[in-house]
């Protein structure tokens, strides 16, 4: 009998480890989650361009498909790929968040510089062009990967770096927790956003009762609203997410901990001068001064990208080379 009742306690003290472990992970799950909202809302912006201008019908297909991709990024590609940078090279981790924060800087102030200064693109114009449906959808699904990759790579890299459980099965299990769940949230929000205006159109022809009716053509008339917002706070989060990265790699590494410390500096004097919810108005003034230099990264990265990276890419894989015959 007393045999019997310490087999008990022993297992009830193994599933009070794994009870604790469980919460750890959800609590780490949830830390690095909060992080990574930034890239995550950017995310969800970029991806509903990709299923524009094709049937409804292909819609959720294709973005079942950008998601599996997705899943594949995150848990097959970079997952083991950090977690090794982790074991053995830990001081590449805060230059590659530094560099994947410099490639959120230029993309979000490219798009402010189109907004301000619209012009033809050449790339853009010849995704205008009539093609074979079935080779514009893959065309579409693979760069929507490609993308994903990189904003992936930046949701795991600021995951990581905020997970202070040192054993590497617990991080590992976090990062996959991270990357399952935000993959599910920004998809699922992809897929709602992106079927909306067929479910308003529905509501307004099929609904029994007027204010059902109105609630349909509400949605079918809010829908390029809600998608124009959603691009402004992307390339918000783009600016402020890719900033502050940027700013904070420059002071952990001594490079120039200046502007990350002003920034900061600011923010706690706003806040006290204010007096009224502090913690907000801290954190909104340094996403805000975030952003300005998140903005100032990205211009002066802009004729770099162009002029010097972009031509040396073509050079090096022969792409855009056919174009000019």
């Amino acid at each position: 009998m007393s045999g019997l009742l310490a087999l008990l306690d022993d297992v009830a003290a193994i599933a009070k480890v794994a009870a604790a472990s469980v919460d750890d992970v959800a609590a780490a799950a949830a830390k690095a989650g909060a992080k990574a909202a930034g890239v995550v809302i950017d995310d969800a912006a970029v991806t509903p361009k990709y299923v524009t201008g094709f049937s409804p019908k292909r819609e959720l297909p294709i973005i079942w498909r950008i998601s599996l991709g997705s899943l594949r990024n995150k848990i097959i590609i970079l997952l083991p790929a950090l977690l090794l940078l982790q074991t053995f090279l830990p001081a590449a981790i805060t230059p590659l968040l530094m560099l994947g924060g410099a490639y959120l800087c230029f993309e979000g102030a490219e798009k402010v510089f189109h907004a301000l200064f619209p012009h033809a693109d050449a790339e853009v114009t010849a995704d205008m062009d009539p093609k074979d449906p079935a080779r514009l959808e893959e065309e579409k699904i693979a760069g929507a990967i490609k993308t994903d990759f990189i904003l992936s790579g930046e949701i795991m890299t600021i995951a990581l770096s905020v997970i202070e459980e040192p054993n590497i099965w617990m991080q590992g299990t976090v990062l996959a927790v991270v990357g399952i769940a935000i993959t599910v949230a920004v998809y699922g929000a992809v897929a709602l956003i992106v079927k909306m205006d067929d479910i308003g159109l529905h509501l307004a022809a099929e609904g029994r009762l007027g204010a059902t009716r109105s609630l349909g053509r509400g949605l079918v008339k809010g829908m390029p609203v809600l998608l124009r917002v959603l691009s402004v706070v992307g390339t918000a989060a783009m600016l402020w997410v890719g900033g502050n990265i940027v700013l904070h790699g420059l002071e952990v590494t001594h490079l120039w901990a200046w502007p990350y410390e002003t920034i900061h500096h600011i923010a706690e004097n706003v806040a006290a001068a204010v007096g009224q919810a502090q913690g907000f108005v801290a954190w909104a003034v340094t996403a805000a001064l975030d952003g300005v230099a998140g903005l100032i990264i990205g211009t002066a990265l802009i004729p770099v990208a162009t002029r010097i990276i972009a031509p040396l890419w073509r050079a090096v894989t022969g792409k855009g080379k056919a174009a000019g015959h």
